[in-house]
């Protein structure tokens, strides 16, 4: 990994400085992370927060309980804890996702709002289900600290993005004279949060998920061509860009899947994790450190912003299992996001056609954010709607 890709960490105590304190100006290290000018073509879209307090401590405690959750018995996890009304945007959801047409097994989530158990007002929730889903929680006899901890975590991850969005709007403002949005305002009230909290399970040797493309480098660049994305790299989550604002990452823990105790991570297969195709089309594996929280700009965020920060498309590569044998790698992102209402305008002076010539170029499998951002105002919550649709049809593509 050069320089020029290497991940952004900044200090939690420079997010509570006032963004326009010129003294403590994090502008510079925005446009680095996130930036869609000319100036760093070579920006992961990714930013690590350090030294977040009792983020550590919470996310260690948190975390193995993913393990436990996906050893529950499966009529439980099936009866009590999976939501079809919601579209399996609350509670346990496996298998309900697919790949094409195929049901997807290699992954399961547990989805969940940290903010509230009953988001939005009641005319919300039935104009919006999926935005606004029910939480679902294990009994307390069964996952006793599942609940506490996860709206824990949740909540500080979300007042995390809030604070980071403050500065982003400082950042933007620089760039693009005409914003006037308030994203720090716009995620310091949201209920719109949504939690997942993920268990990977170990991939059979018959997936061949992990044979390295040709023309691969040994060390932390998974690849060097746009074109290794239609390799294995995406054996665990397929590649995608997120949809939304903003995505906090409590970075990644890996276990033993018959013991749940935790393998450290040079012990694992290196080239398995989250890996991002940075603005210049280059496949990068990203560590997040294990003391910092990351945060990921989403599309929305691209287009009110008339590309001044650029989502960047994204996977997670399996553990190859002739390298280590039964691996189960447990995440939990928090995505963070305006009401559903949130019109996705483009500020005065900017262009469409510069929000879509910012989006990265080269993967092929991603659909193309013209054919799902098709006017400029559409709500968020119908790009949304129209995103999950496109995505679908496009994962059926040979």
């Amino acid at each position: 990994m050069t320089d020029d890709d290497e991940l952004v960490i900044i200090d939690y105590t420079d997010l509570l400085c006032d963004p326009s304190d010129a003294t403590n100006n994090l502008s510079p290290l925005l446009s680095k992370a996130f930036g869609g000018g000319r100036n760093h073509t070579n920006s992961l879209g990714v930013i690590a927060i350090r030294n977040i307090p009792s983020f550590v401590s919470t996310k260690e405690a948190f975390l193995p309980l993913a393990y436990k959750l996906a050893h529950l018995p499966s009529d439980y996890l099936e009866e009590k804890l999976t939501d079809e009304a919601s579209m399996y945007n609350s509670g346990w959801s496996h298998g309900k996702e697919k790949l094409g047409d195929v049901p997807d097994f290699h992954k399961a989530s547990f989805y969940f709002n940290p903010i509230t158990d009953m988001p939005g007002s009641e005319e919300d929730r039935k104009l919006y289900p999926v935005s606004y889903p029910i939480n679902k929680w294990p009994q307390r006899d069964v996952l006793p600290e599942l609940e506490d901890l996860g709206k824990e975590l949740g909540t500080l991850m979300r007042d995390t993005v809030a604070l980071l969005a403050k500065h982003v709007d400082g950042y933007v403002k620089s760039q693009c004279a005409e914003y006037d949005s308030s994203m720090g305002g716009e995620m310091e009230k949201t209920e719109k949060v949504k939690g997942r909290l993920l268990y990977y399970f170990p991939l059979d040797s018959d997936d061949n998920v992990n044979e390295s493309p040709s023309n691969a480098e040994e060390g932390n660049d998974v690849a060097e061509s746009k074109e290794e994305e239609d390799g294995h790299n995406d054996s665990w989550i397929g590649w995608h860009a997120d949809s939304g604002f903003f995505t906090a990452l409590a970075g990644d823990l890996f276990v033993d899947h018959e013991t749940g105790i935790p393998i450290p991570r040079k012990d694992v297969d290196p080239k398995a994790g989250l890996i991002v195709m940075n603005r210049n089309g280059k496949i990068v594996k990203v560590d997040i450190p294990e003391d910092c929280m990351a945060v990921q700009i989403g599309e929305c965020l691209q287009i009110v912003t008339n590309g001044a920060v650029v989502a960047t498309p994204h996977c997670v590569r399996g553990v190859d299992p002739k390298r280590t044998a039964k691996v189960a790698r447990i995440s939990f992102p928090c995505f963070v996001d305006t009401v559903p209402s949130f019109p996705l305008k483009i500020p005065r002076g900017g262009s469409r056609q510069n929000v879509l010539d910012c989006s990265v170029k080269g993967c092929a499998k991603i659909p193309p954010l013209y054919e799902r951002w098709v006017e400029d105002g559409m709500k968020f919550g119908t790009f949304l709607h129209t995103t999950f649709a496109k995505y679908y049809e496009w994962s059926k593509k040979p």
